[in-house]
């Protein structure tokens, strides 16, 4: 049986620029950037400590990190300008761990 993946927002403010850019390679391997310091990312719960696990190796108490999960519900009732199939289903890609 598979795991249940939702969506999460993961919004970042990184103060000092190396650790943003780790932060952001990071990211990039389980999600997509929206804006600046706002990624979606599609989770499974394993997924989601994974990726808190790595952000946490890189950030200092000085940075802030916030992850919202969003229901299915909320995912439709969302209204993105200019960016069209921004929160379709995309082909499932496999990440090498």
């Amino acid at each position: 049986m598979g795991q249940t993946t939702l969506w999460y927002l993961v919004s970042y403010d990184i103060r000092d620029p190396k650790r943003w850019r780790k932060a952001y390679r990071i990211l990039r391997g389980y999600g997509h950037s929206l804006q600046y310091s706002l990624f979606r990312c599609r989770l499974g719960p394993a997924d989601l400590e994974r990726l808190r696990w790595e952000l946490e190796r890189v950030l200092e108490a000085e940075d802030d990190l916030l992850f919202i999960g969003l229901c299915s519900g909320c995912v439709a009732r969302i209204s993105a300008r200019n960016r069209e199939g921004v929160w379709e289903e995309e082909e499932k890609k496999f990440r090498l761990v």
